[in-house]
């Protein structure tokens, strides 16, 4: 293990490993969420909330991005749909404020963390059904947060990018998630590194049905595992722009493709994902320095330490026209900071 690799794998861990949690919601409270969800869509892709190329998708997960790359986003477009409850620690919907501003939630993340302030910033979910598996998915961080530098104003890709570099530990924000889940079909299992990504990784096994983690998945690589048979059918049409959401009339989950029906799964087919999000601080010092953006970094001098240090390891990089959706910029900065799991195991049948 070289010493870059040796570094990361010490970083990219969390505070502490991953709390199983069982009956994470009350029914009521799950009944309202999947109310909301059905009410309130059709909902986008995961990948079209965050990426505008193959390459800033490649960037978030793992993996070198090939020189002949010929790739769009539709062709790799994955029936994974994503939508939120609440961002910027302001819930969305008032039914489900319960479930946002959840004081259970809060003492659970600052006992995994041992500190003394802690505030919701986001709740999303993922839905998706049955879908047929290529290869093992890819092991990914969340956003990684920095003082300055956050979900809210730039790309996830640099984010991720930034954590795996090692240049910017100092201006971590504290984060800690419960996520449940609920599903109870083949697969769908979720896989995660808690001792880094040269470690062995762990299963959360099933019965997943309203089990959940509290966990900080944003320094700790981790991934869904595919979810349902593995030879179960393609969705035809799938598309980047795809959508999915709740066909009252016929009590279906549908993905639409351009407002056309391509795809239909029965209610005992969706996988539901619900992920909670809160800042997390020791102390009232802690909590200031991050209130009043009294030592944050700018975009621009992120940008800046990344070049400098690219440079001075001998990679030759021009400053980025568009330093968020520079292809040339972001291969660089994947070349110079790929770490990823060795263990990415997963026995997928032949067919």
């Amino acid at each position: 293990m070289g010493a870059y690799e040796d570094q990361m794998n010490q970083a990219l861990r969390p505070v502490a490993p991953p709390r199983v949690l069982q009956g994470v919601y009350t029914d009521d409270q799950h009944a309202r969420m999947l109310d909301v969800i059905k009410r309130e869509g059709p909902w986008p892709t995961i990948a079209s909330h965050h990426f505008e190329s193959v390459e800033e998708l490649i960037a978030t997960v793992t993996g070198v991005i090939p020189d002949d790359l010929d790739l769009t986003l539709d062709d790799i477009a994955a029936p994974q749909f994503r939508g939120f409850f609440g961002q910027n620690s302001v819930s969305f919907f008032p039914e489900l404020n319960d479930c946002f501003y959840n004081d259970g939630f809060l003492d659970l993340v600052k006992d995994y963390w041992d500190a003394a302030y802690a505030k919701p910033t986001m709740m999303l979910f993922n839905i998706c059904g049955p879908h047929p598996a290529f290869g093992p998915p890819p092991s990914h961080l969340d956003g990684v947060t920095f003082r300055g530098i956050r979900y809210e104003n730039a790309p996830v890709w640099l984010m991720n990018c930034m954590a795996k570099s090692g240049l910017f530990t100092e201006y971590l924000v504290k984060m800690a998630q419960v996520i449940t889940w609920w599903y109870l079909g083949e697969n769908g299992t979720f896989s995660y590194w808690p001792d880094g990504p040269m470690g062995e990784p762990k299963v959360l096994e099933h019965p997943l049905w309203n089990k959940g983690v509290v966990v900080q998945n944003e320094m700790m690589f981790h991934r869904g595992d595919p979810v349902g048979a593995w030879d179960s059918p393609p969705v035809a049409n799938m598309k980047h722009r795809s959508e999915m959401g709740w066909d009252a009339g016929s009590a279906t989950w549908r993905i639409l493709t351009d407002g056309e029906a391509v795809h239909t799964y029965q209610p005992d087919d969706l996988r539901l994902l619900v992920h909670w999000n809160a800042e997390v601080y020791s102390d009232m010092d802690e909590l200031r320095k991050v209130m009043d953006h009294t030592d944050d970094i700018t975009v621009e001098e992120a940008v800046g330490r990344l070049i400098a240090d690219m440079r001075a390891k001998g990679t030759k990089v021009a400053e980025p026209s568009d330093p968020f959706h520079d292809k040339d910029f972001i291969r660089a900065v994947v070349d110079s900071y790929t770490i990823a799991p060795t263990t990415e195991w997963l026995e997928i049948p032949a067919a």
